[in-house]
């Protein structure tokens, strides 16, 4: 297989999981090279995601490093063997990376559960509200990428149809006018418009919870096929994160529990927007 410049983050993870089953087996890449036939350099490449891996070779590494969680290494085959190349691929090279790869997980996630405290969730944002967002950004975007961010972001909505969809926004989010009082009502109806579909449930933190000190908790949770492919993300000063170390993981589900204890339930929350829009 032709060596890759730009491994997507699926690759990466593919990648990372590989790693992660040699080093629990306690084997070096020149052990699981020998037991493979291959040379210590292609098990680095495959591990550092600049290779593919077929799903015979895949399957062969996962017996060497006596896993029996089926489950994963049936998941781990099918990113092997995937070849989808989705809507986001339009946007290669004109985009920074992390808008794909955050495209791509949402497209192969099995739940998608969202925490967000400034800003409303990017699936569930109106054109006006995106493109408010973007055109405050510091330096300012050139015309053409500041509409490529907006359309990109609309075409991410393709992902509340496909996967259950939970956005929990504290009150924060709800008030604060990125743009004028018109989009900002715009944005308030199209949520309640959102939260009445099967697949999707918004849930409300009211200014007035007490006892609520999660306010650093912004993130994304997407399921993978199986637990252990679970990824999170967060927006960090040096750009996007992607999170899917077992520790962290189960550190994060934690806290996404806290927050969900604390939200009101999805109809207090209807109502609670609703009497927000009135107070617009």
């Amino acid at each position: 297989m032709a060596l890759r410049h730009n491994p997507t983050a699926r690759q990466v993870r593919l990648a990372a999981e590989l790693r992660r089953l040699r080093d629990n087996a306690g084997l070096t890449s020149r052990q699981a090279a020998a037991l493979l036939g291959v040379s210590p350099p292609q098990i680095s490449q495959i591990e550092a995601a600049i290779a593919g891996v077929s799903e015979k070779r895949l399957r062969r590494l996962a017996a060497h490093y006596t896993c029996t969680d089926e489950e994963l290494v049936a998941a781990l085959a099918a990113m092997a063997t995937d070849r989808t190349r989705g809507w986001w691929e339009e946007y290669r090279g004109q985009l920074p990376t992390p808008f794909l790869d955050l495209a791509e997980l949402e497209h192969h996630a099995t739940f998608l559960r969202e925490v967000q405290f400034l800003y409303i969730p990017g699936p569930l944002q109106t054109e006006d509200y995106a493109r408010a967002v973007f055109s405050y950004r510091v330096p300012e975007l050139p015309d053409g990428e500041l509409e490529l961010r907006v359309r990109h972001r609309m075409q991410r909505k393709t992902v509340l149809g496909s996967a259950p969809y939970e956005a929990i926004i504290h009150e924060a989010a709800l008030r604060i006018m990125v743009s004028n009082r018109t989009a900002s009502r715009a944005q308030l109806a199209h949520l309640l418009e959102l939260s009445d579909a099967e697949r999707i449930a918004v849930r409300v933190i009211p200014f007035a919870l007490e006892g609520f000190a999660g306010a650093a908790s912004a993130m994304v949770h997407a399921g993978g096929v199986v637990p252990k492919l679970d990824t999170v993300v967060r927006d960090a000063p040096h750009g996007t994160v992607f999170i899917d170390s077992e520790a962290q993981l189960g550190a994060f589900r934690m806290l996404f529990r806290k927050v969900e204890d604390a939200a009101l339930t999805c109809e207090q929350s209807r109502d609670f927007i609703h009497r927000l829009t009135k107070e617009l």
